[in-house]
């Protein structure tokens, strides 16, 4: 019996893959070409992502189908201080007309205002604040120019304390309480809570007190306008803002959360 001569021996061919057949990885296979041989795979250098990590697909801990939430109201507004920069020019007149007259008031409020816009362009924060507090202001400027009397510069604000005592208790009547409307839209949340009847019920009483806040401005400023107490209704002004705002505040917070805690089933 001989020996297989050497160049009978079989020989492994490597498989030929049409451009057409679907690789065995599933990952389409750019470049091949009819009768070219399957070549190992080249070695990865650059970063991969996967499908998993891309924004939406559940694993970034986004919920799928939602899309990202822009700036709350709060953070269009500035934040705790843009609210306070807003009402700055205000409190400038009013110190600045008890102490002096109206002229020196005026300007004193103006240029405080445009102090502060210019002191939140400098820090890069929101400008809309102190934009809208210098429009403020210049408004009550302009009335109490031309009332030549410094109690026509309190007058818009009367007059928009009005308008939101008469807002808030329309926003009670019609059950959208104008407290939770508020309160959930600072926080970017949607208007789901008025399914609640407990929160329905604590952003009712909510919106009650800031209705009668506003209303005690409308009276006590109003009289004290009425009987031209200038310097009087300027006090006023200071001590009906800040303090009474935040006595509204923490009594709005205490109502929700006491509401909040009830619904909140307890262990066992």
């Amino acid at each position: 019996m001989s020996e297989p001569h050497p160049d009978s021996t079989p020989t492994t061919r490597l498989p030929r893959i049409d451009a057409d057949t679907p690789p065995p990885d599933g990952r389409p296979r750019a470049g091949a070409r009819p009768g070219e041989p399957v070549s190992a795979p080249a070695e990865v250098t650059g970063p991969t992502e996967s499908i998993a990590a891309q924004p939406g697909a559940g694993t970034t801990g986004e919920t799928p189908g939602r899309t990202a939430t822009g700036p709350t109201l709060m953070d269009q507004m500035g934040g705790i201080s843009g609210i306070v920069a807003s009402t700055v020019p205000v409190a400038v007149f009013v110190v600045v007309n008890v102490i002096t007259s109206l002229r020196p008031a005026l300007y004193a409020a103006i240029a405080a205002g445009v102090v502060v816009l210019i002191w939140r362009l400098v820090r890069r924060d929101p400008i809309q604040p102190a934009i809208s507090g210098l429009i403020g202001v210049g408004i009550c400027a302009l009335v109490a120019n031309q009332t030549g009397e410094a109690r026509g510069f309190y007058l818009p604000g009367l007059l928009y304390s009005g308008f939101l005592a008469l807002v808030a208790l329309v926003s009670v009547i019609v059950r959208w309480p104008l407290a939770g409307v508020i309160w959930h839209g600072i926080n970017g949340h949607g208007q789901e809570w008025r399914s609640d009847r407990r929160l329905l019920k604590a952003y009712t009483w909510a919106t009650g007190i800031w209705a009668l806040v506003f209303g005690l401005r409308v009276v006590v400023q109003g009289l004290l306008y009425d009987a031209n107490a200038e310097n009087a209704l300027g006090i006023a002004r200071l001590a009906m803002g800040y303090p009474l705002f935040g006595v509204a505040i923490l009594a709005t917070i205490l109502i929700v959360r006491r509401a909040e805690r009830a619904g909140t089933p307890t262990a066992t």
